[in-house]
């Protein structure tokens, strides 16, 4: 039995050890925004923080989060930086499909946590791992420097 801290409630799962993350949100616990995408980290889709940080939790076993804390999109209304990115996100129409949004909007707010006025390099770097299919790389960039300017990243 280990358990996860999700979104600041604690949550017992009896998984094996080597059960990602992304299959214990989504078919163990319920939290279905994060995604599957690839599978194999190269995607970003199920991007999530753990203790801050953006993971891929498609590659990330449930034993690397014990003690630690997972954030999912469910609870980033209740963020004042992820609240921000996603009113940003709509404002610019960012999303076409919406399949990457998620693990774009995890990843984009970890960013603006760390750096709240990156710079085009900055954006490059944490978003590089995030596949946008439709390809609406100029609206997420327009959307995270929205909220830099706006002074939302806190």
């Amino acid at each position: 039995m280990i358990t996860l801290e999700i979104n600041g409630s604690k949550h017992e799962v009896d998984l094996p050890a080597d059960t990602p993350i992304l299959w214990a949100l989504r078919d163990h616990l319920g939290f279905t925004g994060t995604k599957f995408g690839c599978g194999m980290s190269l995607c970003g889709a199920c991007t999530v923080h753990l203790d801050g940080e953006p993971i891929r939790s498609c590659v990330t076993p449930i034993t690397a989060a014990a003690g630690k804390k997972i954030v999912t999109i469910e609870a980033l209304e209740n963020d004042e930086t992820g609240k921000a990115v996603q009113q940003a996100w709509v404002q610019m129409g960012v999303p076409q499909c919406g399949f990457c949004q998620t693990g774009q909007i995890m990843s984009a707010t970890a960013l603006l946590k760390k750096t709240p006025a990156p710079t085009d390099a900055d954006i490059d770097a944490a978003m590089s791992g995030n596949l946008c299919r439709c390809g609406t790389y100029t609206r997420i960039r327009s959307a995270i420097k929205s909220v830099a300017q706006a002074g939302g990243a806190k």
